[in-house]
């Protein structure tokens, strides 16, 4: 599987939002300066991430958007499927019925063994690993997310 630049810009920007989570909100303007992204485009994701609950919107002047939960309990795997949709490496494992059905040899497919394993190992590292786990092995290496 490879993710998309939604999912890898939703969670850079997620991640910059972890890192100001005590400081306040952030406007999109400062993320996607951090980030290097468009503020069009991070409107785009934002409102998936809002719609799911990940992130909340502050209006006023003071205002932007800020975690809704503590760092810690949110997930990779919360922030790739709001933003990727499926996280299915193949069609015959998609999480959609509908999608699945488009397979005609997934009951009689060895491939797909190794398929669901990759997919269970991915489905694991992406449930186990949180915002703050990826910020904490970030200080650990002297990374900090963003180039502001």
């Amino acid at each position: 599987m490879k993710v998309s630049t939604k999912g890898e810009y939703t969670l850079r920007a997620m991640l910059e939002l972890a890192q100001s989570y005590k400081k306040g909100p952030l406007t999109i303007k400062e993320i996607g300066e951090r980030q290097v992204i468009s503020v069009y485009y991070l409107e785009q994701l934002f409102s998936k991430v809002r719609r799911a609950k990940l992130v909340e919107s502050i209006r006023g002047p003071h205002g932007g958007y800020k975690l809704a939960r503590n760092p810690g309990k949110i997930t990779v795997g919360d922030i790739l499927r709001v933003a990727e949709g499926s996280l299915a490496p193949v069609t015959c494992l998609d999480e959609c019925p509908e999608v699945r059905k488009k397979c005609k040899f997934s009951r009689n497919c060895i491939a797909r063994l190794m398929w669901r394993e990759l997919y269970s190992k991915m489905q694991e590292v992406f449930g186990r690993t949180t915002l703050q786990d990826l910020l904490e092995k970030g200080r650990a290496d002297g990374i900090r997310t963003g180039l502001a």
